[in-house]
């Protein structure tokens, strides 16, 4: 048996991908030119470099819902990127689309996260206004292309351009963004669309697993959203009742297989209706084609809004905000006025971006953990 060569695998990609999905065997390359791996394609090389990355290792740290290292069971940053990556990948498969580059844009969407969760990264924002502001989403791209520091040659881990532009996911004809100068499309591929679809449904299902599991939101509370109902319906055709141990878990799991059931028949349906025949037609006319049914979309909005005001801004969660935000507040006034007391890096970036901008980069990167420390060591 002969072993699967690069060039053997990007054949089978030929064979097995839909004519629409992204090929590793025609990309437009990397920043750097580097020579192809014997055994990899080019989207699982860049799958390796996000996983053995320290902005991925430090994910395990930082905030999901719930501060980093408060519950044994609750999620943080890093599970969430684990099973969004899982989940997208099983849309990607089932919709005949790239599955390595839709992992590597999953394992990568969350490096550009704060401490703090969205209560740091709203924190941020604040801070930066004048100075270009923050999202979470450039700043992964910042992390990718200059933060890291792996090879003598450059800054970055100089991952191909499809996985960075797929990392972009706001962008519109009235306020374009850019990736190395060249304007991107409209919409991403739908590679990038299956993980974003992916990261809200994984927010949603799991996020509502592990307000139940702290005790935040109630299962009578839920009673009251239609798509918890549907889901609580499965389990008891199952044999399992109210107060049962399986029953929140199993219907949990339920609610997340509906959704993900539901974004694949859907995603299928309109990508045969739009006549698209190659990866680049889609983002072109703009199309989002992975997408939620209309009636999937009513119901997942209904459940949003009640994660939003029940869990994210809680009475409990509300008051860890404020303190997450007065932290990166004093860190990030503190080292704007002392940078002698930010590290090396900081001080190195200056030059070229400017305090403000070499600030932000030292504290998006900081874990839950090691950002109180450095709060309680200055303060």
């Amino acid at each position: 048996m002969s072993a699967r060569t690069q060039q053997i695998l990007c054949g089978f990609e030929d064979k097995i991908l839909a004519p629409y999905a992204v090929h590793a065997g025609a990309l437009r390359g990397r920043h750097y030119p580097e020579t192809p791996h014997p055994y990899r394609t080019e989207f699982q090389r860049d799958r390796d470099r996000i996983l053995h990355s320290q902005a991925f290792r430090r994910l395990e740290y930082k905030t999901q819902v719930f501060l980093s290292t408060t519950g044994d069971h609750l999620r943080n940053r890093l599970t969430h990127t684990i099973e969004v990556a899982g989940i997208a990948r099983t849309i990607a498969r089932s919709l005949g689309l790239n599955e390595d580059l839709t992992e590597a844009i999953a394992l990568a969407h969350d490096l550009g996260h704060t401490p703090f969760g969205h209560a740091g990264e709203r924190a941020l924002h604040s801070l930066m206004e004048g100075h270009g502001g923050f999202d979470h989403n450039l700043q992964a791209i910042r992390v990718v292309d200059l933060l890291e520091k792996k090879y003598p040659a450059y800054d970055g881990i100089n991952l191909t351009w499809e996985t960075r532009a797929g990392l972009i996911k706001h962008r519109s004809p009235l306020h374009p963004s850019k990736l190395d100068g060249v304007e991107l499309a409209p919409a991403p591929c739908l590679e990038a669309q299956a993980a974003d679809l992916a990261d809200d449904l994984t927010y949603y299902g799991h996020d509502v697993d592990d307000g139940l599991d702290a005790g935040i939101i109630t299962e009578d509370m839920l009673e009251g959203i239609a798509i918890w109902r549907m889901a609580a319906e499965e389990t008891k055709s199952l044999g399992l009742k109210r107060g049962d141990s399986k029953f929140l878990t199993y219907t949990v799991r339920a609610l997340i297989n509906r959704m993900v059931g539901d974004a694949i028949e859907t995603s299928a349906k309109l990508i045969e209706a739009s006549g698209v025949k190659a990866p680049g037609d889609a983002p072109a006319k703009g199309m989002t084609l992975i997408a939620w049914s209309q009636e999937f979309q009513v119901l997942t909005s209904e459940l949003r809004t009640f994660l939003y005001e029940n869990l994210y801004f809680s009475q409990e969660l509300n008051k860890l905000n404020q303190l997450s935000k007065d932290r990166m507040s004093f860190l990030f006034e503190t080292f704007v006025k002392h940078p002698e007391l930010a590290g090396s890096q900081v001080r190195r970036r200056m030059e070229a971006d400017g305090i403000h901008r070499a600030v932000t980069d030292y504290i998006a990167g900081m874990t839950d953990v090691f950002a109180i420390c450095e709060y309680h060591r200055l303060k």
